[in-house]
């Protein structure tokens, strides 16, 4: 019973400081360059992870905006961008998508959490944008490498 209770005590701990570090998050802890390390998506009950062997996706936050390209390695083939402004409150990170090709998402606001662990920035929410019949949940990874 005593060891159930230290563990409790333990997990209600790490939980806490988890917390306490995901609310001390400020812009200038999200500026630099990111890269994709894993993404996956569920949608309609199916979980569909990110092949990233043969392409490199790239995020880049500065104080005011955000960027995002996606290509295949060694092609000019299933390349994608957007970027836009964002805000962020504590943990809730809200981007703004100002410039696409997808008409149906142009000016479309997506709202996250985000997570530093690290070097790594973690990025989860739900996207839905109803005229492009967007609806699903999406967890991001990302390393930071500059």
């Amino acid at each position: 019973m005593k060891k159930l209770i230290i563990h409790l005590f333990f997990m209600v701990a790490c939980n806490y400081t988890q917390v306490k570090k995901s609310s001390s998050l400020n812009k200038n802890s999200i500026i630099g360059t990111w890269k994709m390390i894993y993404a996956e998506t569920i949608e309609n009950d199916s979980l569909k992870v990110k092949e990233l062997s043969n392409t490199s996706f790239i995020k880049i936050i500065n104080k005011t905006h955000f960027s995002f390209f996606n290509q295949e390695y060694n092609s000019t083939k299933n390349y994608y961008s957007g970027a836009g402004t964002y805000t962020l409150n504590k943990n809730n990170y809200t981007e703004t998508l100002q410039y696409t090709t997808v008409a149906q998402i142009k000016n479309h606001q997506f709202s996250f959490l985000i997570e530093l662990k690290g070097d790594t920035l973690i990025q989860s929410g739900i996207e839905k944008v109803e005229a492009a019949g967007i609806n699903r949940k999406i967890i991001e990874k990302y390393l930071k490498i500059n």
